[in-house]
């Protein structure tokens, strides 16, 4: 770019000159031919001012290079001056816009049934409100904490709640309000969101179901989408651990998200939120009836309400509630949450409330999870704990794939009879054997495959049927089975 302006600076001066030169002869011949009429000084300033330009090309010529470098210099100046402007007026633009944080009143007392996670967010607290306690030791605020589990189970509650604890502002905005229908909004609200951030600090960022922006790119999606996820992804980098700034996402979906949010540096810390287990149920009953007169048993009601979220909960006894209010009555009767569990529409585990019978099919099929897993299983968890190698034997893949299918074949043992429960365990299972069949090249048939260690599960679990109705007893009473239990 250099060459390509010192070029155009020589070529200027050339033209200058040969200008100077041939209006120089044209006024010395016309002055020539015409001398018996000049009566005045005109033509002689012209000479004179002809003569000058002359003498100013011929200078500039033998100094261009210094000439250039002053001119470059100014240019820098004026492209830098140009930038910072640009920079400054964009940050006014992103704090003048309508994103505004908001305090929160809720803390970890209006949030039951979080004991599990409650270690890790009240560090989190303690980073927000005590910075220099870890940085003299070097350590950094994480920048990213993901909240992740089902539907209703109060992640947005929890992040307001942690942001409550620290008494810092809490910008909240939801992955849909990202998608734009313009190409760039979405990524212009993005830096919005973090420059409001950054001049509130200390202060938390919220997204919620950060899915709908965070999906894995794959060059079929949509632009917005991407570019919108790309300012995230910038914006995450461009700040430290010192900058007191951290962000807070929420999702169901952590399968889906692109692998460069999930990665060190970005979203540091992963908080897995399950559905609430009888005793959390028993906790955030007491906290929804708190103040409230009611006459029915809190702990058989916790019992009866398997598979229910902190969200399903509160819709129950504010139904319950109303319906109390249109029997103009000042007591919460059971007969007000049978009438509230028929109106509330729940979720896809919640649809129909597992009878007696159902309860126990689950509890063996968990059961015989946690006995072959020899790990924690919780009542409505979904998936395996499996092994996870990189470069995986043959009898570790064999492993996985009777964890995936020990739910199955335990409740066959036990009960007598194949019951159809989580589909996804068994795909995955002939998902795996098919790769040791077709991509490893370890095996023949992968059916066969399947076959054989389906026949050692059975024989292993009917050995150990006792331990199994234990585990299921102990799943049935406390909605979980930790490692000490197996």
């Amino acid at each position: 770019m250099s060459q390509n302006s010192n070029k155009k600076l020589d070529k200027n001066m050339r033209l200058m000159a040969l200008s100077a030169i041939v209006l120089l002869v044209l006024f010395v011949y016309t002055l020539y031919k015409s001398s018996d009429h000049i009566q005045t000084d005109s033509y002689y300033f012209g000479i004179i001012f002809l003569l000058f330009l002359l003498s100013f090309a011929v200078f500039a010529r033998m100094k261009q290079d210094k000439i250039q470098k002053f001119l470059n210099k100014n240019k820098e100046q004026n492209t830098s001056f140009s930038s910072e402007l640009q920079t400054a007026q964009q940050n006014t633009e992103d704090l003048n816009s309508n994103i505004n944080a908001v305090s929160s009143n809720t803390t970890f007392n209006d949030v039951a049934g979080i004991s599990a996670v409650k270690g890790e967010l009240e560090e989190i607290v303690d980073f927000l409100n005590e910075p220099s306690k870890y940085m003299k030791h070097g350590v950094k605020l994480p920048k990213g904490v993901l909240l992740v589990g089902p539907p209703g189970v109060g992640k947005t509650l929890i992040a307001r709640a942690v942001a409550g604890e620290a008494d810092v502002p809490f910008f909240y905005q939801s992955g849909a309000s990202f998608v734009q229908i313009y190409v760039g909004m979405g990524a212009k609200k993005v830096r919005e969101l973090f420059t409001k951030a950054k001049a509130s600090a200390p202060a938390i960022v919220f997204i919620d179901e950060i899915d709908a922006i965070g999906k894995k790119r794959g060059g079929k999606t949509n632009d917005e989408r991407e570019s919108t996820l790309n300012e995230l992804l910038t914006q995450m980098d461009g700040f430290d651990g010192e900058s007191g700034v951290i962000v807070i996402a929420a999702t169901n979906k952590i399968e889906v998200l692109d692998e460069a949010l999930l990665r060190a540096g970005r979203f540091d810390r992963r908080v897995f939120i399950n559905l609430p287990n009888i005793e959390d149920r028993k906790k955030i009953l007491e906290l929804y009836l708190k103040g409230k007169h009611f006459e029915f048993d809190v702990d058989k009601l916790a019992l009866e309400t398997s598979g229910f979220s902190s969200a399903a909960l509160s819709t129950l006894i504010n139904e319950a509630l109303l319906n109390m209010i249109k029997r103009d009555a000042k007591v919460l009767e059971l007969d007000d949450i049978e009438v509230a569990k028929k109106k509330v529409e729940f979720g896809k585990k919640e649809a129909v409330l597992l009878n007696e019978e159902q309860k126990e099919i689950l509890a063996i099929y968990q059961a015989s999870k946690a006995y072959v897993t020899k790990s924690k299983v919780a009542l409505f968890d979904e998936g395996v704990s499996k092994l996870d190698s990189v470069y995986p034997s043959y009898n570790e893949l064999l492993e996985n794939i009777k964890r995936y299918l020990s739910g199955s074949i335990g409740v066959e043992v036990i009960k007598n009879e194949k019951y159809a429960i989580n589909s996804k365990d068994l795909e995955q299972a002939y998902s795996l054997a098919y790769s040791i069949v077709e991509d490893y090249k370890m095996a023949k048939d992968a059916d066969s495959l399947i076959e054989d260690i389906s026949n050692e599960l059975r024989s292993k679990l009917s050995h150990n049927a006792t331990d199994i109705n234990r585990l299921k007893n102990i799943m049935l009473k406390n909605e979980v089975i930790t490692a000490d239990d197996i």
